[in-house]
């Protein structure tokens, strides 16, 4: 894509919903929102920022890892291996992706510098996990979730992988560090959240206070709690270990559906809601809530990351990458 193209279709983005903008800057703002088109053949799932700026993407459909520069809108997409179908994607304490890879059921390292890509297969035992999201702990271990009904570790440093059966079975998703550096999870089909005993592996269920309420993705805040998007509920919720708490709010609109949930750096919790066709920011201090449509329908935005001052999300409908500024 060239630069031209490039700044046409980031300022159409910005321009697409004045009135939004403007409502969003009366309650705390400025909010800016820029658009990068990818393809919508590649199937764009996840994000992640990199430490040099650019943001990793996974295409599921084409079998990729994408990298963009948000400079100049430019691209590379970098093929996983015959097969592939990627899901997450999270950088390692050594400044690579680390990506799910469902498709040749392993965890797949791509160098970022030759884009070397080398696979960690699971056990043969597990045939199909269904590979979802992962997440690296605090000892540089890398823990995943598999909705086949499985969740793992890979010790980077010897390649040994440790596959466990999730309670209940199917249905692993989300995972989360939190900075007291505990690994949570959340099973969608399990209607749960649980924490990983990171010695032994193990994973106690924690029951959130609405029943079905299909917990799909997590994110710890900076003081350790967990809040987590519901599928079914159309709520954001929350629980606080240290006290067994739980609250919930349920997200604006008359039929929402809270697929990802993200906490940024100064503590406000953004999701994305398929029913509004939306990304939704949440301040869990005046519990108001901001929302974000996308200027193209069926935009499906299935993951959000970020780093300060920005949420990246990626429009699987649309196959755009979608970036909302905060100003300081």
């Amino acid at each position: 894509m060239n630069r031209r193209q490039f700044l046409k279709n980031t300022t159409a983005g910005v321009l697409a919903a004045p009135a939004l903008l403007r409502a969003a800057a009366a309650q705390e703002g400025p909010f800016r929102v820029k658009y990068y088109p990818i393809d919508a053949g590649v199937g764009l799932h996840d994000v992640t920022p990199a430490r040099d700026g650019a943001i990793w993407f996974t295409g599921q459909r084409n079998g990729t890892l994408g990298r963009l520069d948000p400079r100049d809108g430019t691209f590379k997409l970098i093929n996983l291996g015959k097969g592939a179908s990627p899901h997450g994607v999270v950088i390692g304490p050594d400044g690579a992706p680390w990506v799910t890879e469902g498709g040749q059921n392993a965890i797949a390292r791509v160098d970022p510098a030759d884009h070397k890509v080398t696979l960690f297969r699971l056990p043969e035992k597990e045939a199909y996990a269904n590979l979802n999201t992962g997440v690296f702990d605090k000892s540089g271990i890398y823990w995943f979730t598999g909705q086949s009904g499985i969740y793992g570790r890979l010790d980077p440093k010897s390649g040994e992988t440790t596959v466990f059966k999730a309670p209940r079975g199917v249905g692993p998703y989300g995972i989360t560090v939190t900075p007291k550096g505990e690994i949570w999870y959340a099973s969608l089909a399990g209607n749960h959240i649980a924490k990983i005993d990171l010695a032994s592996g193990q994973a106690t269920i924690v029951e959130p206070s609405t029943p079905k309420q299909g917990a799909r993705r997590v994110w710890s805040d900076s003081k350790s709690r967990i809040w987590v998007s519901e599928w079914n509920s159309g709520q954001v919720s929350v629980h606080d270990p240290a006290d067994g708490s739980w609250k919930a709010w349920k997200l604006p609109g008359s039929n929402p559906r809270a697929y990802a949930v993200y906490v940024d750096d100064k503590d406000k919790v953004w999701l994305t809601d398929f029913g509004a066709n939306a990304i939704v920011r949440f301040d869990p201090v005046t519990e108001k809530f901001n929302a974000f449509p996308s200027d193209k329908s069926g935009a499906n935005v299935r993951q959000l990351d970020g780093r300060p001052g920005e949420t990246w999300g990626a429009e699987s409908g649309n196959g755009r990458l979608v970036v909302i500024q905060t100003a300081a």
